[in-house]
């Protein structure tokens, strides 16, 4: 288990490389970023990596709904350039949102809609040997009208698709805001957990300090569970951000 630095959160507004040249300065040496098209030179962020030695733990795939089995194929398009993308930056966890709840259709269609558009991709990501992660969002303070809020019908949906490439991001901020009973729910299903996203609540800013979750506890019950893989540091900082890291890799050590 190890620390991974959003750095589309942290260092929002600033040059990918020069953010990475600051995470690499705080001793870690992985990172993951929201929009990989929006702007980016995916060449030269490939050169920074190498040169720092540095891994990208996750990037997000387009945002077409998957909630809209007439979206499905523009889904599965934009996944055959985020794999392509993830490929050159060697980059081996896709996030997925879900997309927002439709009107005109019921909870049961769009909830076979995500698992019929997953099942789609699979053989891509087999291919690729790349994981997708779909996440859950709360809808009370961030992501009004969003579909999937909670994490029992994410690892339900998972289970269906039936493959080790799909698996659920647990944005623990998102969950305890949405339902709470953080170790439970994620000891209970670390199998199907892909990746791990912490922020303080309330606020959204830095994971130790003024939150009501108590990270240690929930880290070190996640770790002893079996999970092995990123922790993202996903969250907008009220301190210079290479400070708040120090002080939650030095309060947390995984």
């Amino acid at each position: 288990m190890h620390y991974s630095v959003c750095a589309s959160a942290l260092f929002m507004n600033q040059p990918l490389t020069e953010a990475m040249e600051k995470i690499r300065k705080t001793g870690l040496d992985t990172y993951e970023i929201w929009s990989w098209w929006e702007g980016l030179d995916l060449d030269s962020i490939r050169q920074t990596q190498d040169r720092l030695g540095m891994k990208m733990a996750a990037l997000c795939t387009h945002f077409v709904p998957l909630t809209d089995p007439e979206q499905r194929e523009a889904y599965v398009q934009g996944l055959v350039e985020t794999l392509e993308a993830a490929k050159k930056l060697n980059c081996r966890t896709i996030i997925s949102q879900v997309g927002q709840e439709l009107a005109h259709l019921s909870r049961e269609e769009q909830h076979q809609s995500i698992v019929d558009g997953l099942k789609a991709c699979v053989h891509l990501l087999e291919k690729a040997d790349v994981t997708l992660v779909i996440e859950p969002l709360n809808t009370l303070v961030d992501h009004q009208g969003y579909y999937l809020s909670r994490s029992d019908e994410a690892f339900e949906i998972v289970r269906e698709v039936g493959s080790k490439h799909v698996k659920v991001l647990f944005d623990v901020y998102h969950q305890q805001i949405t339902e709470g009973n953080l170790i439970l729910n994620m000891t209970r299903n670390v199998e199907w957990i892909g990746h791990v996203h912490i922020a303080g609540h309330p606020g959204r800013h830095e994971a130790i300090g003024e939150s009501e979750i108590h990270y240690p506890a929930v880290l070190n019950a996640l770790k002893a569970a079996g999970y092995h893989g990123a922790v993202g540091l996903e969250y907008f900082p009220l301190k210079d951000p290479r400070e708040g890291i120090c002080e939650l890799v030095k309060s947390i050590p995984l």
